[in-house]
């Protein structure tokens, strides 16, 4: 099969089937099957034609024969009856048919080498056809499992990559859990310390307010003490 010729066959099984994309073996095995089936189905068709030819000839042959016996027996009693005029025309007529009769005769053996061409061609063509579809069915079923296995493995890389998003999705989760534990374990501890009290800010209790800002001002006062005993060592 020619470059154009199997372009045309793909062209037409996608016109066929009304498919875009790239070309499916399996769709242009089919429309060749098809396109196999029609041209078998033709030849049956022609020695259908055939016969029936030779139908008609045979019984075209049959009506001249049974007039080649009626001119013979025309001609016959034109005899008995002196009648040399009419059994002349009778034998005549008798001759006609006989001239037709043999031009049936090669008709219909030139019809019967037809019919066993056309028998022979239908019962080569018919076994192709068959192995043909054997052979279609066999790649077929070949192509279909590459297909499988292509789309099984494309499907478990997409899967690998899927759960290395996922994974690296974990990590980060985990490292900003650590971090958010982290910075809760410091306020905790700068808490305990006392580093986030705020003693201007009343807590309601004007008791726990006083105690707050007396022990402020004590603190207040205890560090300037030690300011200015530091001062007073340093000048002596």
């Amino acid at each position: 099969m020619g470059l154009m010729s199997r372009m045309s066959t793909i062209f037409k099984a996608k016109v066929s089937k009304s498919l875009d994309g790239m070309e499916d073996p399996r769709e242009t095995l089919d429309y060749s099957y098809q396109r196999q089936l029609e041209q078998l189905q033709q030849v049956r068709r022609g020695v259908a034609d055939v016969v029936t030819s030779k139908k008609r000839i045979e019984l075209q042959a049959a009506k001249l024969e049974e007039q080649i016996h009626q001119w013979d027996d025309d001609a016959k009693a034109a005899v008995s009856q002196n009648r040399d005029d009419l059994a002349r025309e009778a034998l005549s007529r008798k001759q006609a048919a006989n001239d037709q009769l043999e031009g049936l005769h090669t008709q219909l053996a030139d019809l019967e080498k037809e019919e066993a061409k056309l028998v022979d061609l239908e019962h080569k063509l018919s076994s192709k056809v068959d192995a043909f579809r054997t052979q279609k069915e066999v790649i077929k079923a070949k192509y279909s499992a590459a297909e499988a296995t292509v789309h099984i493995g494309e499907a478990a890389t997409g899967l690998s990559e899927e759960m290395t998003d996922i994974g690296l999705a974990m990590q980060r989760a985990q490292d900003k859990t650590e971090s958010m534990q982290a910075r809760a374990q410091a306020i905790d501890e700068l808490v305990d310390n006392g580093a986030l009290n705020d003693p201007t800010v009343s807590s309601g209790d004007s008791l726990r307010d006083e105690l707050n800002k007396m022990k402020t001002g004590k603190s207040v006062d205890d560090e300037l003490a030690r300011l200015k005993a530091e001062s007073g060592q340093n000048a002596s």
